[in-house]
This record gives structure tokens, C-alpha cells and sequence, in this order.
């Protein structure tokens, strides 16, 4: 079983897309906070499900529980909280939405967590893979 992580920052289409469909990725589960905004380009919301299926048959799926708070966020690109502060508050965040409760292995299986930062390394997907893979056993995460 494999969970794959995105972010699409300094990505074009171009190579998002196929990235994607050459590690057989099924479906996108968008972490993102803000997914609306006009500073998302081509992976807005809307713009993204529709060119997902259209361009490579992929699903698409918001799950704003797997967010950080704007909060968090914001100190974080502040610089006002460290990573480790960053970390901690949002395996906390996290654990009060019971966001981890019930996750399944067929819907991670196969699924890509996008995020908007460019690398996986002080990225909420990260942590959140990680989390993921310390419940379901056997679930492997890699990082496009």
C-alpha cells in the first residue's frame, strides 16, 4: 500500500499531471486551508477536480479536517512558531477534530495528499502521511 504526497508549489501543469498518472495515483486529497484563492492557479478547487478526471481519470477530494488553523499557519509563516511548535500543535489539531479516527486503508491506498508547499520536508502533509502510516499498518509514503 502506497500513500503518495504533492505539493504544488513551483509546479506547472506540466509536470504535476504527469507525475501524478506515472505513479498511479487514484485519487487527491486536497489538505490545503485555502484552496480558493486566485494565488492556486491551475489547482483551485474546482479547476482541479475538473482537470484531474479530465487529464488523467484521477478522483478528487477536500478534506479540510487535515488542515493546519489559519493560525497556525500564519505563525508559522511569521516565523513567531517553530517547526517543532508547529508539529506538536498540529498532531494536537488534529487529535480534537478526531480527524485520524476511522481511516481507512483502501481510501489512503493509492491517494496523493496535495498541499501547496513545494517540499514535503516542514509541510503539514508530511506529518499527516506520517500519521497515517503510524495507524495503518503496512502503509508505505512516498513523496513526489
Amino acid at each position: 500500500m502506497t500513500l503518495f504526497t504533492i505539493g504544488s508549489g513551483k509546479k506547472a501543469a506540466g509536470e504535476f499531471f504527469p507525475l501524478l498518472q506515472k505513479n498511479g495515483v487514484r485519487r487527491v486529497i486536497d489538505v490545503r486551508l485555502n484552496n480558493t484563492s486566485q494565488l492556486a492557479g491551475f489547482t483551485k478547487k474546482a479547476d482541479l477536480a475538473y482537470f484531474l478526471k479530465a487529464i488523467a481519470g484521477i478522483d478528487y477530494v477536500h478534506r479540510p479536517e487535515f488542515a493546519p488553523t489559519e493560525e497556525l499557519m500564519d505563525g508559522y509563516k511569521a516565523k513567531k512558531i517553530a517547526w517543532p511548535d508547529y508539529a506538536a500543535e498540529y498532531a494536537r489539531i488534529l487529535a480534537d477534530r478526531g480527524a485520524l479516527a476511522g481511516a481507512e486503508a483502501q481510501f489512503f491506498d493509492g491517494a496523493c495528499l496535495l498541499c501547496s508547499e513545494p517540499s514535503a520536508r516542514q509541510c503539514h502533509r508530511r506529518l499527516l502521511a506520517e500519521a497515517l502510516a503510524a495507524r495503518i499498518p503496512g502503509l508505505e509514503v512516498v513523496h513526489l
